[in-house]
């Protein structure tokens, strides 16, 4: 490929990578003060801070992360449809966080290992995060599936729901085998059963074509950049 096409594919790549951590930092930030327990809400903290620092150092490849962050429309934005979604209840959040956790730590692996110098140094840092938001995530998973009725239904629902959204993921990608063999134990072990293949499959996140979820979250998110552009304090 030439130079002008590596730069343009690292910079589609590099916004995916970017918007999928940055709609997921303020979906998990959306919990803050409101968890169940004072850990999970420290814990569910700290994911969505590892998530903002990996959108900030993706979206520095492409341009200027605040504008980027901030100043796009909804249909300018690359990240999956899985991201947007709402946070539900604590099993739906754990759902999303399990599924998207398992890719992000997959994709950060390739990434740390592939010849893009800009982009290697973003996967081998972000890996060893997403490492902790899978484990964070497989341990509730297994809890709430494997404890109480209602627990058990709650999770199991969460699974059915967020599953479809989870082919997106691997449209322009190998990954899907080796993220299967990483959630399917999961869920097993969790006494959950793995919804089938070969049903609803919705897409196009990533050509920018989204959920109304989304615009709701940008709404919020950029309020406050949009009202007063430029200032600092």
């Amino acid at each position: 490929m030439s130079e002008r096409t590596d730069r343009q594919a690292r910079s589609e790549l590099a916004l995916q990578i970017g918007d999928d951590a940055l709609v997921a930092a303020q979906r998990l930030a959306e919990w803050s003060a409101r968890a169940h327990e004072m850990e999970e809400d420290v814990a569910l903290a700290n994911i969505a801070l590892d998530q903002l620092g990996v959108a900030r150092l993706a979206l520095s490849l492409v341009g200027d992360e605040d504008e980027l962050a901030y100043l796009r429309d909804e249909h300018e934005f690359r990240n999956c449809l899985l991201v947007e979604l709402p946070n539900g209840d604590f099993a739906m959040t754990i759902a999303k966080l399990l599924f998207l956790s398992g890719y992000q730590r997959l994709r950060y692996e390739a990434l740390a290992t592939g010849p893009d110098d800009r982009l290697a140094p973003i996967g081998a840092k972000a890996r060893k995060e997403s490492a902790y938001h899978l484990d964070h995530a497989a341990l509730w998973t297994v809890r709430l599936g494997d404890g109480t009725a209602e627990s058990h239904g709650r999770m199991q629902r969460a699974v059915d729901e967020v599953w479809p959204y989870t082919y997106e993921l691997f449209e322009d990608n190998d990954l899907r085998p080796a993220w299967l063999s990483t959630v399917e134990p999961v869920l097993a072990e969790g006494t959950l059963e793995r919804p089938a293949d070969g049903g609803w499959a919705p897409t196009g996140g990533r050509q920018g074509v989204h959920t109304e979820h989304l615009g709701f979250l940008l709404a919020e998110m950029q309020v406050l950049h949009r009202a007063h552009p430029g200032a600092t304090w």
